[in-house]
């Protein structure tokens, strides 16, 4: 009879040891080793010659300055100050305004009482004051009769283009960014005509927004979000210089809009059938997807298939479409999809 073995528990231990010592999903552990100034360093004189050029502008504008600070990650200066309304203009390349947005906040500021979410301020290309993420509150703040806003003023110029990803004062939908973001890329082409677009990836967040912002330009009314995940696989930032870049990505966006116009007509074929799905578009440009069963993984630098040829095969396939193989359990797994959260 065999002795019963002593149960290897050391291993075992050990991984769940492990697993305690990491932090639980998604949870958000705080940096261990603390970075950034300290109370002190952060105070800064508003007679500072870091700020005093723009100091004189804020005065000049006919605004007054309020304070001034070294901003606590970075240390940069920034002044807080107050601008009188027309001082400040949004950004050329911002997202368009919403008059119901911009309605509803104005409401609710008049509700409370308080004006306190003072807006982002740069120095424009034209001299004048620019905001990047404050249109919606600048355009409440005149509904309302305002004659002054609060201001953090930088005189870091190039935060224009680098405010996107910071914006969360109306959450941003696929057009809003998409069309913001080429924008940028176009204002910046004019300024640096010799800079590359992969220069400016952390401004421009993702690729496939310059090319959906290319059509949204276009046609306002494109469905964008039934072509992002295929764009994700095949497009990436260009080495090339911006003004090429976009000549090419004014290329790929026409051709896009010529695929997308023959998907327009399978739709309506498919309704002429019976299929009255919401989301057909989405399963027909899925099913037309020529990388829609390449898996990628995350943080994959290389495209699954070069653009160009991607978008002719997704022409090809477009052009073949069979209607007598659309089923409606296809159609509806589609719509689970496209409809699960995250």
């Amino acid at each position: 009879m065999r002795k019963p073995t002593a149960r290897k528990t050391a291993p075992r231990t050990a991984a769940k040891a492990a697993a305690r010592a990491r932090p639980a999903r998604g949870k958000l552990a705080p940096r261990a080793q603390k970075r950034g100034l300290s109370a002190e360093q952060i105070v800064l004189d508003r007679q500072a010659p870091e700020v005093g050029a723009l100091s004189e502008q804020v005065t000049a504008a006919g605004g007054a300055v309020v304070g001034a600070y070294r901003e606590p990650l970075s240390g940069r200066p920034v002044l807080l100050a107050a601008l009188p309304l027309e001082a400040v203009q949004p950004t050329p390349f911002q997202r368009d305004l919403s008059p119901t947005h911009t309605q509803r906040l104005a409401a609710k500021i008049e509700e409370s009482g308080s004006f306190l979410d003072p807006l982002i301020v740069v120095r424009g290309d034209d001299g004048k004051l620019w905001t990047p993420n404050g249109r919606h509150r600048l355009a409440a703040a005149k509904m309302l009769g305002l004659k002054q806003i609060m201001a953090l003023v930088s005189p870091d110029e190039s935060l224009a283009f680098r405010i996107l990803a910071l914006n969360t004062e109306k959450a941003h939908n696929l057009k809003d960014r998409a069309l913001e973001v080429i924008r940028m890329a176009r204002t910046l082409a004019e300024r640096n005509p010799r800079a590359k677009e992969s220069q400016f990836a952390a401004e421009f967040e993702a690729p496939e927004l310059l090319t959906l912002g290319v059509v949204y330009e276009r046609n306002p009314r494109f469905g964008g979000g039934a072509y992002s995940s295929f764009l994700k696989k095949v497009d990436r930032f260009d080495a090339r210089t911006l003004p090429a870049s976009l000549r090419a990505r004014d290329d790929c966006g026409a051709r896009i809009e010529q695929i997308d116009a023959q998907v327009g007509r399978i739709v309506e074929a498919l309704h002429a059938r019976g299929f009255k799905s919401p989301y057909l578009r989405n399963y027909v440009v899925a099913r037309i997807n020529p990388v829609r069963f390449v898996r990628t993984r995350k943080g994959q630098t290389e495209a699954a298939m070069p653009i160009a040829q991607a978008l002719t095969r997704m022409a090809a396939a477009a052009a073949k479409f069979d209607l007598a193989s659309v089923s409606a359990g296809d159609v509806a797994l589609v719509a689970a999809v496209a409809t699960e959260p995250g």
